[in-house]
């Protein structure tokens, strides 16, 4: 798509909008000044939806998202019948089909069932449950974990469960949705300070620490939006200055960061212990789905018995406990797969700034953006690339400003280096060609 037909379609889809907004106040039975409030059209999320929606059908492309993978999308995956390389993909390490790790797993339903169907505290403990805990407790060098059904709600009940009203919850400013939620929830007040900015948190800290009594600082280990990692150094300096709770979201980092994997702390050589909270996720690169918390034992047991969003949901599933813990198993016996995952990334990395693409702040760890500044340009780019043989998924407005949508290239230890390369080449031929 050209700029002028890309401006073109940005006029229509105005004009589509403006119509859209005109048959709203026109439906029979509605009064201008009182819209039907039980309309869920007229919902702003709905409203957003449409939008996109509306990008995707001017661009003359189908929608790019809820893609229907026919079969394990690891590096490469099937889409309508046909391979595709993906970078679509969570799986950093090629876990999640790996047959020890499906082994496993057949194992543990074989025992175990396919549920423990209550709440551990009213349905009990199983075996499985004790090892992964005691597993990332040992990775964390901590006392103690405790692991949730979902990464999201493992943010979401523990921030809301630690903080409260006369607290305050300081965050970067391109920190996870999950942590705006519980945030919320919590009733504290909450800040933010630039991205990836130490300095700029000190400052907020000294304007406002003695404010509040408790203070809880978030921050991710990899930015899933834009693959850069913090100065962990510098934040713990300023963490402890200033008496707080640091929270590491490590949902992107685990298994990818560090010479072996182990995440933030290894990759910026500070002790597991300077962290007050490490929290994480096991969809990626431990091959299954859930959250964790690991930290201190006194922590942990008020999470255990007082977070919501542990106390009053099911207990971890066998098939979701026992390939978390034999990938937590490989990732320690194999480095050789964070090895291969890292060369990928800069490979690709490197290959994006030669042909001449933004990808901003990226360190090359696993996630790769290529900036491209409107999202009908990475709405069709995306489009073009499965056409071509490459799934790649866009980043759109609202989900970004739309002077950085993006594409967004999760990388894994399976892309051989002919995939990258096939990829670029593409990739550059396909920007040539629309420029």
């Amino acid at each position: 798509m050209t700029p002028d037909e890309r401006k073109a379609f940005k006029g229509q889809w105005l004009d589509q909008a403006r119509r859209q907004d005109a048959s709203h106040s026109e439906r029979p039975g509605r009064q201008d000044a009182h819209p039907d409030l039980t309309d869920f059209s007229t919902l702003e999320g709905y409203r957003q939806i449409s939008m996109m929606r509306s990008l995707a059908s001017g661009a003359g492309v189908a929608s790019p998202f809820f893609r229907c993978h026919d079969a394990r999308a690891g590096a490469i995956s099937q889409l309508q019948g046909r391979d595709v390389i993906n970078f679509a993909s969570y799986d950093y390490l090629g876990l999640a089909g790996d047959s020890r790790v499906i082994a496993a797993t057949r194992h543990a339903i074989e025992r175990y069932g396919t549920s423990v169907s209550a709440s551990r505290i009213v349905a009990g403990e199983r075996p499985f449950h004790q090892k992964l805990e005691s597993a990332l407790a040992q990775h964390y060098q901590s006392d103690d974990a405790l692991v949730f059904v979902s990464g999201h709600a493992t943010n979401v009940s523990t921030i809301a469960m630690l903080v409260g009203p006369r607290d305050l919850i300081v965050h970067d400013s391109l920190i996870h949705n999950s942590v705006l939620v519980g945030a919320k929830l919590s009733g504290a007040t909450r800040m933010s300070f630039p991205h990836n900015d130490p300095d700029a948190l000190d400052q907020l800290l000294r304007r406002h620490r003695q404010r509040f009594e408790r203070v809880l600082v978030v921050i991710e280990g990899l930015y899933g939006m834009d693959g850069d990692t913090p100065d962990l150094t510098r934040f713990i300096a300023v963490k402890r200055h200033h008496q707080c709770w640091l929270m590491v979201d490590e949902a992107h980092s685990l298994g990818v960061l560090g010479a072996t994997g182990k995440g933030l702390y290894q990759h910026c050589d500070v002790p597991a212990a300077e962290v007050d909270i490490w929290m994480g996720t096991l969809s990626k690169a431990l091959a299954s789905s859930g959250g964790y918390i690991a930290g201190c034992q006194p922590l942990i047991d008020t999470l255990r018995y007082l977070a919501p969003g542990f106390l009053y949901s099911v207990g971890l599933a066998p098939q979701l406990g026992a390939p978390a813990i034999r990938a937590l198993e490989l990732l320690e016996q194999e480095p050789w797969r964070v090895i291969a995952l890292q060369h990928n990334a800069q490979r690709l990395l490197a290959g994006c700034r030669a042909l001449g693409l933004e990808t901003g702040h990226c360190q090359g760890h696993a996630i790769i953006p290529v900036i491209l500044g409107d999202s009908a340009k990475a709405t069709q780019l995306s489009h073009r690339l499965l056409e071509a043989g490459i799934n790649v998924q866009p980043i759109l407005y609202p989900a970004v400003p739309e002077r950085s949508a993006r594409l967004r290239f999760f990388v894994s230890s399976e892309h051989t280096h002919e995939q990258i390369d096939v990829t670029l080449q593409t990739l550059g031929g396909l920007m040539a060609t629309s420029s």
